[in-house]
């Protein structure tokens, strides 16, 4: 459906209606996501950690290093990791190097997770299966190429 039907709405240019299909886009894949992150009771953020971690083959990351991979950066990765900790899915250490940085790592209870989650990813894929894969590279070429633009030029 296009946007203007979804939002029942105009705008002021090209570039306006871009960005709101973009946000909407973005919800609309956030709730497809979400539904099938509440079948195990998992957010997206702690997900997200899940996943960095798992990518880290058993090696030590900082809450620090997290954060800086996070899509969403505005996290509070530590509060986050706390309640992850609680559910037995990550182990916290102390960097005997550094005091003040702590090293965080997946347990096997928080990659059986994964494991399990795994299965549903097509799931999410199927939600941007009318783009073909040249149009789905194109789409992330041009979203990079968004990215590109230094905001302090507007400021």
């Amino acid at each position: 459906m296009k946007i203007e039907e979804e939002l029942k709405s105009s705008f002021r240019n090209e570039y306006h209606k871009l960005a709101l299909n973009i946000f909407f886009t973005s919800n609309w894949l956030s709730q497809g996501q979400k539904k099938i992150f509440r079948q195990f009771n998992i957010t997206v953020q702690q997900y997200n950690i899940l996943r960095i971690l798992r990518g880290q083959k058993g090696q030590p990351v900082t809450i620090g290093n997290i954060k800086s991979r996070m899509l969403e950066r505005e996290s509070d990765v530590s509060r986050i990791v706390d309640k992850m900790k609680q559910r037995g899915w990550v182990k916290r250490y102390s960097c005997e190097e550094d005091r003040r940085a702590t090293h965080i790592f997946i347990t096997e209870e928080g990659m059986q997770l994964l494991k399990d989650m795994d299965c549903h990813e097509a799931d999410f894929d199927k939600m941007l299966s009318s783009l073909s894969d040249k149009e789905a590279e194109q789409l992330n070429s041009l979203l990079d190429k968004i990215r590109d633009f230094e905001p302090k030029e507007i400021i």
